[in-house]
């Protein structure tokens, strides 16, 4: 079943999303030559092959009528009754891998992470405390918030680089347009490790842009990204990489794409009959990617992104146990997505979390001791050079 799912998205093309009715008047017009691994738009690097001069060498596989020969790429396959499977190499960063038999044809694109290595990202969700300490206090430094001053000594000690996904307004009145201009050269100075970026406009109600039209979705984001410009400079800046609850309408991801959005993480959950926390893809794609580091969606051209640890979810005896299995697993082993909330690390907060600092900790030792280096995610390839 699943296997004619992923059908649906491999079309002479290579376009699709899989959402909705499109894909599914197209599974009716599937012929009888079927790539079944890998799937359109999966993301593959060197944990999927072996690398060779110049390129990676990955197997495909799939059915086709017994008894007919079959090509892949214009390279015979091996046959074994109705499956087929053969070796290709891979040279450009996106690939179109063709089955042919029997003057039937399949067509799929594949990403690959070409210049790929162990690396992991740190995003905070749902920023607004630490802005308005540091406006209603006015400190001399930023860094005399405790919580900057505890990211610094983090980036110092381990070179995590940190996106701090920002709202516009909080409840009790706050709103960035209050936050001064006057760090600005010490946001500059610090955005080699320290990035801000969009996340909504506020923390209520949830779900706000799950069936928002994309134009109050980008509305939101330009009066933040507006004011995050105005006090910390561009360099500060960065696209968002998480929308708050990781939930939009499938119309949204163009326009986000055509602003510069490259990657979209997401917990991509089971719950009841499909998927949440997942941008409203598909149950296939969902699925696949809660197995996956990540999946390419050629129709928008934003990578989905599979976030491995919730630090705030995740107590400092369980964050090993949690991490080390993925290390394990080559799909989901090359990129390490981490993240957490704000919210738990201010003693006000109904939720607080005294240890969250050292669940935040365990989690940058565990990885910087396994060998995954810190990146950005809006730069280049999910961190890697393109």
């Amino acid at each position: 079943m699943q296997r004619r799912t992923f059908l649906k998205q491999a079309v002479a093309t290579g376009a699709g999303l899989g959402l909705g009715a499109s894909s599914r008047a197209w599974a009716a017009e599937a012929g009888p030559v079927v790539i079944d691994h890998p799937i359109h738009g999966a993301v593959l690097n060197r944990r999927h092959g072996t690398p060779v001069e110049g390129g990676l060498k990955i197997r495909v596989s799939g059915t086709a009528p017994a008894g007919s020969p079959v090509t892949v790429n214009g390279e015979s396959a091996g046959r074994d009754g109705e499956r087929f499977a053969a070796d290709m190499v891979l040279r450009d960063p996106v690939v179109e891998v063709v089955a042919a038999s029997g003057g039937h044809r399949q067509s799929i694109r594949v990403r690959w992470d070409r210049r790929s290595f162990p690396r992991y990202r740190f995003s905070i969700d749902d920023n607004s405390f630490f802005l308005r300490d540091v406006a209603q206090k006015k400190y001399k430094s930023l860094f005399d918030c405790f919580y900057l001053a505890m990211l610094r000594d983090l980036s110092r000690k381990y070179g995590t680089k940190f996106v701090l996904n920002v709202y516009f307004t909080t409840a009790d009145g706050f709103d960035l347009t209050q936050f001064p201009d006057r760090y600005k050269g010490e946001w500059g100075d610090n955005a080699e490790w320290l990035s801000l970026s969009f996340h909504a406009r506020a923390n209520d109600p949830p779900r706000p842009y799950q069936d928002a039209p994309p134009e109050r979705l980008i509305a939101d984001w330009d009066k933040v990204a507006a004011e995050i410009r105005r006090f910390a400079g561009e360099a500060t800046y960065s696209v968002p990489t998480v929308i708050h609850f990781a939930m939009v309408r499938p119309e949204a991801l163009k326009p986000l794409a055509s602003r510069g959005v490259r990657v979209l993480s997401g917990l991509f959950r089971r719950q009841g009959d499909g998927w949440d926390i997942n941008y409203r893809l598909d149950n296939e794609h969902s699925e696949y990617l809660s197995k996956h580091d990540a999946w390419h969606d050629f129709n928008s051209g934003i990578t989905f992104s599979m976030i491995d640890l919730v630090a705030n979810n995740t107590p400092v005896d369980q964050v090993a146990p949690t991490l080390g299995p993925l290390a394990e697993d080559p799909n989901k082993a090359e990129i390490m997505d981490l993240f957490t909330h704000e919210q738990y690390f201010w003693p006000f907060y109904s939720r607080y979390l005294p240890d969250h600092p050292q669940r935040v900790e365990t989690a940058l030792r565990w990885v910087t001791e396994h060998g995954y280096k810190p990146v950005f995610f809006h730069e280049g390839f999910l961190g890697a050079p393109d």
